[in-house]
């Protein structure tokens, strides 16, 4: 089972370069479509990801087609906030899938076609869209990886952490 983190068209370089640590810190794979808004060799991305981005499972795509290809018959799930139902909804869990979670870039999300065509697959984050347009790239790719990685028990990752010298001894 691996998990997937997709970004479709991303334009903000820092988004990207969190996702990334994020991706690096848990072992998730990053796929990148194309276009990029930015360069994968611009400064602002490397200062996001700077001492994680060679730790990243970097794939990249020249468009959503070749990346529907790749995918084959994996578990895409798409992040939008025009969904039905909520990403705690799914079952992640299942140790033979892959996870592919894609979002969209981050002036017009998914392409509207796209979504239609895969609307049970849609998954959105709640919130109260009154008062916000929508969450920031990176901290919904974090919540939704994260759920994802607790159903999955946080399988390959560290729950603890030994120092040296036992950091929290000081607090007891």
């Amino acid at each position: 089972m691996t998990n997937h983190i997709v970004l479709f068209e991303p334009q903000i370089p820092a988004n990207t370069g969190n996702i990334a640590r994020t991706c690096a810190g848990t072992n998730t794979s990053l796929h990148l479509i194309e276009p990029l808004g930015f360069s994968t060799d611009d400064k602002h991305l490397k200062r996001a990801g700077l001492d994680y981005w060679h730790d990243v499972d970097i794939h990249y795509h020249q468009d959503l087609a070749a990346f529907l290809a790749y995918v084959g018959e994996d578990e895409i799930h798409l992040i939008t906030k025009f969904a039905n139902h909520t990403y705690s909804e799914v079952d992640y869990s299942d140790p033979q899938k892959n996870h592919y979670f894609i979002f969209g870039k981050e002036t017009t999300g998914l392409p509207e076609a796209f979504m239609k065509e895969n609307e049970a697959r849609c998954l959105r984050i709640p919130m109260d869209d009154t008062h916000v347009r929508s969450l920031n790239l990176s901290n919904t790719a974090a919540i939704v990886i994260y759920e994802a990685l607790r159903q999955q028990q946080f399988t390959g990752l560290e729950r603890t952490h030994h120092y040296e010298q036992d950091k929290l001894a000081d607090y007891k």
